[in-house]
């Protein structure tokens, strides 16, 4: 057999930020991360036989919670970068602490077709079954494979490959944590191969947030009854602020007031602090229910969950759009309007691809 021809071997850039994934300890104190990505590539069964060619990149060297808005934003930059100079994919490694808001953003800001893929893991390699390998060469894999285009950020952990915008962390220790409640993942690796069972239908891109603008946006989850102050204590420091209501969109009804107030000044996000389901818009009508709440100047956001919520609203603010952009935003990112309105078009429309049939409301 002929050998494959330079041009058609699948070229992979990993960027390395740290997290579970390189952590190791010599003192028996805890584990920090300290392995490069290189030494990840490297401890990765099997890789060298996929015919895949690996560039590593020290990007970070960050627990996943210390990870910035700023290490992301330059992130994307660099991952383009390096997709334009003929990468055929690019895989994040970081904590998984944030993934689910980390690939998010690297969602929106990710405007090339090429496929970007985070990972991470759950056992560090001090642990028996650490899972790192596994899943750093099942998001090479899916990195490699021209199946994964158009598909915006992925990620790729125990072998299930799931779309930025819907992914969620469901739980502290287990391995198969990540978890995509409203729609399940998008597809999965198959001995070594990925398999998307269905598609992302269109992809929502936004300008790139500007260096200059650290907007402060709070996430504020409601909960039995609530004291206003509390609110009141974080409000008048925010740019933005995301609620995390009861169930549809519910908040108790000393809360309406400072609510009313704060949403003539700052753009407010209605969401649901339930792990799966929409916001509804007119189907409660007591005060604090989601009804009320919209007609004071609150942003429905549909499927959107609060952290991605957040995620969104910040960008948008140090992105420097204007009020209606951001509610127009939310309306598509939340499934509540159709894609054709989302204020940045997108070159990667495929709004011929059905999503997963929960997804939209």
């Amino acid at each position: 057999m002929s050998p494959t021809p330079p041009e058609l071997v699948p070229n992979v850039v990993v960027f390395g930020l740290g997290g579970t994934i390189a952590m190791t300890s010599g003192t028996g104190d805890g584990v920090s991360p300290t392995l490069s990505a290189r030494d990840l590539v490297d401890a990765v069964p099997g890789l060298a036989t996929t015919g895949i060619d690996i560039k590593v990149v020290d990007f970070r060297r960050r627990p996943g919670a210390s990870l910035t808005f700023a290490d992301i934003t330059a992130l994307a930059a660099a991952a383009t970068r390096e997709l334009a100079a003929g990468a055929t994919g690019v895989v994040v490694t970081q904590g998984t602490d944030t993934i689910e808001e980390t690939a998010y953003l690297l969602d929106l800001l990710h405007h090339r077709p090429e496929p970007l893929v985070v990972t991470g893991a759950m056992r560090n390699p001090t642990l028996a079954g650490a899972d790192g390998p596994a899943n750093l060469l099942a998001a090479i894999q899916t990195a490699a494979s021209p199946t994964t285009r158009d598909q915006g950020c992925l990620v790729v952990l125990a072998d299930e490959i799931h779309a930025a915008r819907r992914v969620a962390k469901t739980h502290s220790t287990h391995g198969g944590t990540f978890r995509s409640p409203d729609t399940g993942p998008i597809g999965y690796v198959v001995e070594g191969t990925a398999q998307l069972l269905t598609h992302v239908s269109y992809r929502l891109t936004i300008p790139t947030p500007h260096q200059d603008e650290r907007p402060r946006v709070g996430l504020y989850t409601v909960s039995l009854d609530d004291d206003p102050a509390l609110l009141n204590a974080i409000a008048d420091r925010c740019d933005g602020l995301v609620i995390a209501g009861f169930g549809v969109g519910h908040v108790p009804e000393p809360l309406v007031d400072p609510l009313t107030t704060l949403a003539a000044h700052i753009p407010i996000v209605l969401t649901s602090r339930t792990p799966a389901g929409p916001t509804l818009t007119h189907t409660y009508g007591f005060p604090g229910s989601e009804r009320d709440l919209l007609t004071r100047g609150l942003i429905p956001a549909g499927w959107l969950h609060p952290y991605k919520a957040r995620i969104l609203l910040r960008a948008l603010l140090a992105a420097q759009t204007n009020p209606q952009e951001i509610a127009t935003a939310f309306a598509v990112a939340g499934n509540r309007a159709e894609p054709s309105s989302w204020p940045w078009p997108s070159p990667f429309q495929t709004a011929d691809r059905p999503e997963a049939p929960a997804a939209h409301a």
